[in-house]
């Protein structure tokens, strides 16, 4: 039931989702449902739930791992868990998110935090700059595939139509008179590698950060 619900968001999105939705796809009454989850909403705490399943946990047993490797592991699989279920991101500040998926992702962003060497009156802050940092960045990115999707263009035909919209309109030139400049300075060929430099390079500052961080005690 919870796979399917899944599937259902991925589809349609949590707007559209309902009890009786998900009833007519598994070919049983919307009552039926109410055996198994006393409401909608718990339904969708598990379907978040068995999101965070797949989140990418490092070994956190191995004690030569580096946790620079370990924190990019993390950083990226959770971002790429945010953008494939663009639906995910609302939830997140919804809910308590305590089911066992949810608990161990969070379990390993302690752990491996822990061992980046900061302060413990500094770690919740790494937390917080980290992992708020990835969570609007997947966000952002999330919606604007969906968005793409909608409207049946690829992402780069979806980039290359704003920018000429923001060109075409003289009230905009001023605003984005270097944006060609910093685009190009990104690099990449497509959005998809750009938005990828683009994290890689913000993860690693986040990482400097706390290397710099935990020198000053």
């Amino acid at each position: 039931m919870t796979a399917v619900a899944v599937r259902l968001l991925d589809a349609e999105g949590a707007a559209k989702f309902s009890m009786r939705r998900l009833a007519a796809e598994l070919g049983v009454t919307a009552m039926s449902l109410y055996w198994y989850v006393d409401t909608k909403d718990d339904l969708l705490e598990l379907a978040l739930d068995r999101v965070f399943g797949e989140v990418r946990v490092p070994d956190l047993t191995d004690e030569a791992a580096d946790w620079r490797d370990q924190l990019r592991e993390l950083t990226a699989s959770y971002r790429t868990v945010l953008v494939r279920h663009s639906w995910v991101s609302p939830l997140i500040g919804k809910y308590l998110n305590i089911g066992p998926h949810s608990t161990a992702f969070s379990a390993a962003v302690r752990a491996v935090v822990r061992r980046t060497g900061l302060a413990p009156h500094g770690q919740m802050g790494a937390i917080s700059a980290v992992f708020q940092f990835v969570y609007g960045f997947g966000t952002i990115e999330g919606h604007f595939v969906q968005r793409c999707a909608d409207a049946g263009v690829s992402q780069d035909e979806y980039f290359q139509q704003a920018m000429g919209a923001i060109g075409e309109q003289p009230r905009f030139k001023a605003a984005f008179a270097n944006a060609d400049e910093i685009t190009a300075a990104r690099g990449g060929e497509t959005v998809a590698e750009m938005r990828q430099r683009d994290f890689t390079f913000a993860v690693e500052l986040l990482i400097a950060g706390i290397e710099a961080m935990r020198a000053r005690g």
